[in-house]
């Protein structure tokens, strides 16, 4: 009698060996120890029937057919020749047998009735993950992975599908299938709501301090916060927005600080928008200046109460009834001329008049009875946004409704992810943050853009789908153009009218440096060629960048960022144009002078060697010595030299000394070791990349 291997039964059964081995041991009581071992041909002949007719079972006939497949297995067992050991066990293996077959019938054809019930129309998005699709057809994802094999299709049950693939599957079970629109599937999935008037109770105000460079905004919250934040800000000038909660008489005020530049248009315009009262600072010797009323047009538009701060009233000679007349000029009557404008005399440096000034705002918010539901999902908008090295995206949030909290799972716009960690204005971790709080937030998985609105979401596979969704409206944003543009030729390009557009990359150090950019640089426009910012993004000028540039026919800004090695290297190739600034000044001049023929680059930067700090020596007559390794060039003692840390400028000074071993060296060439010192400067770190440069004279045409 012939012998039929396991495997070999399971390829008629079509079924995987382990399947049939574990039939056997259930439902037969035969152990089998592997794929190889072999079984009886009338054994496998009952088997087979066994099998086709639980498949073939039909559900109106239930009962019948079980008994009939039970009768017709005993007498197989009866007629057939099965061998002695096989026959003698019978008797003992009938009754259980039986049983095991019924229930195995009964649970296959109760499983058969399930997958009859009806779904009807399913929508799902263009694409979808194999366990979703297989939850909204209420199939058994096992089951729908089987099918996808068969029609060749690999993929595991956390992969997508497209609607097409899905779309035959969905055939099979006579289930039809329709496309989500994106932006229903988005608000759906996005629980946004009005507040009950019973739910609101009263939130702190948000003010945002404004006003012209130098006239002492950041000195002024500086004094309300009795701590020092100038110094820490390059050159007294605050680069980025700071968000600061201050407690008076059992209150919360929160403070925005923004910066004073008037090319910073987008980040103070931005927190005007978050904001109920904005504070603009005007210092009494000064007078209205160009960003004090750019800064008063900002609120006026954001449509919020302004509290004029008179600065530096401790000058003598000065006169604040002059400021408050340059203050009519554009609206603003003080109260003690008869308008609504509250006027405070004030000066950061001596604190006079500080304590009036945080009574008028709470007076003012009283006023507006500012009120918000803390008892719901979280919404907020993204103040700052930046890339750490140690702790990854890291997004400022002023919260506007709900409390957001550790764990929660959210969304701002493409970057989603969980809160990992919650930290406040004091460097202190929290659990959970209330209306108008502003804090840090770790855990999503990119950096968001400064501006976008934050929503908490019910789980992370809902973030995740709406950054999809988002991230596909994002993709038909760059087109090609045939030629390569730099500064030099630009105005040429212009007048000959093959430049009608000029695409402009930037790449700054936090997100608030690209929004100020871009908007500085597209009010550049003229009627001979639009400024067009194409792309902008945080961190170190990447090879992408380059590419996108090249394909685009965009030159790349730089801001406080440098390009990597391989970066420089595809840009040279491609010959596309990198212009790094320190001063956001010089990039919009540049761009503006090109636009008018008026360029005059008397000089270039030349990179003359690449080198990474490999260890540091800390020896106290010298300084900080960084052993070096050099990648790239040769490096000269008489060069100019920039540290670059995780792709941000921190400095930039002179070689104070370089040494080969022990002795003093001109010059060390690519792939030898040297230790050098900087001029001025200790704070030079293992992994940091030092770029050595010389400035030489271009010559014009």
């Amino acid at each position: 009698m012939a012998i039929v291997r396991v495997y070999e039964l399971a390829k008629q059964l079509n079924m995987s060996s382990k399947e049939v081995i574990e039939l056997l041991k259930n439902e037969f009581d035969i152990e089998v120890k592997n794929h190889l071992s072999a079984i009886e041909g009338e054994e496998a002949k009952i088997i087979i029937e066994y099998v086709e007719e639980i498949k073939n079972r039909d559900t109106e006939k239930q009962e019948d057919e079980e008994k009939s497949l039970i009768e017709n297995i005993e007498d197989r067992f009866e007629e057939h020749d099965v061998d002695d050991d096989f026959k003698r066990n019978e008797k003992i293996r009938k009754k259980s047998r039986n049983e095991k077959i019924k229930k195995h019938v009964s649970k296959d054809v109760k499983k058969q009735d399930e997958q009859v019930e009806e779904v009807g129309i399913v929508s799902i998005p263009d694409s979808i993950r194999v366990s979703e699709f297989a939850e909204k057809i209420k199939r058994p994802a096992t089951e729908i992975l089987k099918k996808l094999l068969l029609m060749g299709v690999m993929v595991t049950i956390n992969q997508e599908i497209s609607f097409e693939v899905a779309e035959k599957i969905a055939e099979q079970y006579n289930i039809l299938l329709e496309k989500e629109t994106k932006q229903e599937r988005e608000e759906e999935l996005i629980n946004d709501f009005e507040d009950k008037e019973e739910d609101l109770r009263p939130r702190p105000p948000v003010v945002t301090v404004m006003g012209h460079v130098d006239h002492g905004k950041t000195s002024l919250l500086d004094a309300i916060r009795h701590s020092r934040v100038v110094e820490t800000e390059a050159g007294g000038i605050t680069q980025h927005i700071g968000a600061y909660t201050v407690d008076i008489n059992d209150k919360k005020i929160v403070f925005l600080d923004t910066p004073g530049h008037e090319a910073f248009t987008a980040m103070r315009a931005r927190g005007a928008q978050v904001t109920d009262i904005a504070v603009l600072v005007v210092a009494a010797d000064d007078g209205v200046m160009p960003q004090t009323i750019e800064a008063i047009n900002h609120a006026k538009a954001a449509n919020v109460p302004i509290i004029v701060a008179i600065n530096k009233i401790d000058k003598s000679g000065v006169n604040p009834d002059r400021v408050k007349q340059e203050l009519t000029e554009y609206g603003l009557i003080p109260e003690d001329w008869g308008g609504d404008t509250i006027c405070v005399p004030v000066s950061a440096k001596t604190k006079q008049g500080i304590d009036t000034l945080l009574e008028m705002i709470l007076l003012v918010a009283e006023m507006q009875e500012l009120k918000a539901n803390p008892n719901r999902p979280a919404k907020g908008t993204i103040i700052e946004a930046k890339l750490d090295k140690g702790r990854g995206p890291v997004a400022t949030v002023i919260v506007q409704k709900g409390t957001l909290k550790v764990g929660d799972s959210i969304i701002a716009g493409t970057a989603y992810g969980k809160v990992r960690a919650l930290i406040d204005d004091k460097g202190k971790k929290v659990k959970s943050a209330g209306p108008s709080m502003p804090v840090e937030i770790l855990g999503l998985s990119e950096v968001p853009n400064a501006g976008d609105i934050l929503y908490v979401v019910s789980d992370e596979k809902t973030a995740r789908q709406i950054s999809e969704i988002r991230k596909e409206k994002e993709k038909q944003k760059y087109f090609a153009s045939s030629s390569k543009i730099t500064l030099q030729d630009l105005y040429s390009q212009i007048k000959e009218g093959k430049v009608k557009e000029l695409n402009i990359i930037v790449k700054a150090d936090v997100q608030g440096s690209v929004e100020a950019l871009k908007q500085a640089l597209e009010k550049l426009s003229n009627d001979e060629v639009r400024v067009r910012v194409i792309h902008g993004g945080v961190g170190a000028i990447t090879e992408t960048d380059v590419t996108l540039a090249s394909a685009s026919n965009a030159i790349i800004i730089g801001f406080n960022v440098r390009p990597n090695s391989m970066a420089m290297q595809l840009a040279e190739r491609e010959k596309v144009e990198i212009k790094t600034y320190r001063i956001i000044y010089e990039a919009i001049d540049d761009i503006q002078a090109a636009m008018k023929g008026m360029l005059e680059p008397e000089y270039k930067e030349v990179i003359t060697a690449r080198l990474v700090v490999r260890q540091t020596f800390k020896v106290s007559s010298i300084g900080t010595i960084a052993g070096c390794y050099v990648e790239d060039g040769k490096v000269n003692r008489n060069n100019n030299i920039r540290v670059i840390r995780n792709g941000v400028v921190i400095y930039e000074g002179k070689i104070a000394s370089l040494k080969r071993f022990k002795d003093d060296v001109r010059e060390v060439a690519a792939g030898y070791e040297c230790g050098l010192t900087i001029e001025k400067f200790n704070d030079i770190k293992e992994g940091d990349i030092l770029e050595t440069y010389t400035i030489e004279e271009v010559k014009r045409d």
